[in-house]
């Protein structure tokens, strides 16, 4: 039994912060019965409802309770449904000058709503007790983490009557979620735990957490390497293998590279250091702000541009094009004909590329390929610290030459 349930006592105040209502039973259905005898606040973030559990109630009560809260409609919004200075007021009215003790959703949670909202709840929670981002007791839920394995703090199997409540919350409430597409808010088998698992993590840890899993939106840059670039044995090694690569079908005397999402400049360093000129496109500011710092050097440019603004303008002829681990983002990949460039090297994981490249190569005949290369086999590795782990999923590059034919 983990901390988190051997704390008792009413000068303990104790909150769940959570996006739905359905949240808090699905999630952390555990403490609801945990701290059946003391007094439990919720807020549910979705709606701005404030739920108070009473003291000496059961779970079932206290479901009873839950399921009486507002079904947040689909045109609720979803990126800011509580402010951060809404939060630390909240939470400071719950506190009081006493501890605090707050469940919420983990960092790392799939579902971009969670994640966004456990993250700026653990910071909320720090802020309102005037102790800067660590302070107060945060427990995050792991809920909905298909990607990551994580190092839990507090494991508590549930009874067969726990999760009994879970199934006749949804199927007697929440029915509806059981049949959406909507991947924020279908309740699948998956987002149903026997066993509810919690973390507590520093601000550092929690940052990184919620960079690695927001790597498809600006969330991504909210710290410095949030891939691990600089650390990870595996990205390292991926890396080192793309300079190579591009060394053995371009030296650097046959002219300079566009490197398109250079991010912060992992391998922009490399090709500098083998004597190429590099013109370095980042749109993301911050990312782009790091890469002026650390790929500065008379052989390296800076730009802002993404890719549809380089094919477009199409103002920046090189003897080749770098698109490495960047096709992940939606691009209209027949912007590429327009690159003004007869060599493109592309890598990406080998599923990727099976999936969203190949298609489009066999289906134009505008590229033709000159070579193939495994840069990095797949391999099982640590994150964040070691708070968690996964298996990275390789990458494999392919250099296109275009067909004047």
């Amino acid at each position: 039994m983990g901390s988190a349930r051997r704390r008792t006592g009413s000068s303990v105040a104790k909150t769940v912060v959570a996006f739905r209502a359905e949240d808090v039973v699905l999630d952390f259905l555990s403490v609801l019965d945990a701290t059946k005898d003391e007094e439990l606040r919720v807020l549910v973030a979705s709606t701005g409802e404030r739920v108070t559990l009473r003291a000496r109630t059961t779970p079932d009560e206290r479901v009873a309770a839950l399921a009486s809260a507002r079904a947040a409609a689909a045109a609720d919004t979803r990126d800011a449904p509580v402010t951060a200075d809404a939060l630390r007021a909240w939470l400071a009215s719950v506190g009081g000058t006493g501890p605090l003790e707050v469940w919420t959703h983990s960092p790392a949670d799939d579902r971009r709503t969670r994640r966004l909202l456990g993250h700026d709840t653990a910071i909320a929670a720090g802020a309102a007790h005037g102790s800067g981002n660590s302070g107060g007791t945060v427990w995050h839920a792991v809920g909905d983490s298909p990607y990551l394995q994580f190092r839990a703090d507090d494991e508590r199997p549930l009874t067969p009557a726990l999760i009994r409540a879970k199934l006749d919350f949804v199927n007697a409430h929440r029915p509806h979620l059981l049949g959406l597409d909507d991947p924020e808010e279908a309740v699948t088998t998956a987002r149903v735990p026997a066993v509810e698992r919690f973390f507590r993590s520093d601000p550092e840890e929690r940052g990184r957490l919620y960079a690695l899993m927001s790597s498809l939106d600006d969330g991504a840059a909210t710290v410095a390497d949030p891939w691990e670039f600089e650390t990870s044995p595996y990205e390292r090694e991926r890396l080192d293998a793309t300079a190579a690569w591009v060394t053995r079908w371009c030296p650097p005397g046959e002219g300079r590279l566009v490197e398109a999402g250079a991010c912060e400049g992992a391998l922009t360093r490399r090709l500098a250091d083998k004597g190429y000129a590099v013109e370095a496109t980042e749109p993301n500011a911050a990312f782009r702000r790091r890469l002026e710092r650390a790929a500065h050097g008379p052989g390296v440019t800076v730009h802002p541009h993404g890719l549809d603004d380089l094919a477009r303008a199409a103002a920046l002829p090189a003897a080749a094009y770098l698109l490495i681990e960047m096709l992940y983002y939606g691009q209209d990949l027949d912007a590429l004909r327009r690159l003004p460039t007869d060599r493109l090297f592309v890598a990406l994981a080998p599923d990727w590329f099976d999936e969203r490249l190949r298609p489009w190569l066999d289906a134009d005949p505008g590229w033709r390929v000159r070579d193939r290369a495994e840069l990095v086999a797949p391999r099982l590795e640590s994150v964040c610290g070691a708070r968690a782990h996964l298996v990275k999923r390789g990458s494999r590059g392919v250099l296109l030459e275009r067909s004047h034919g």
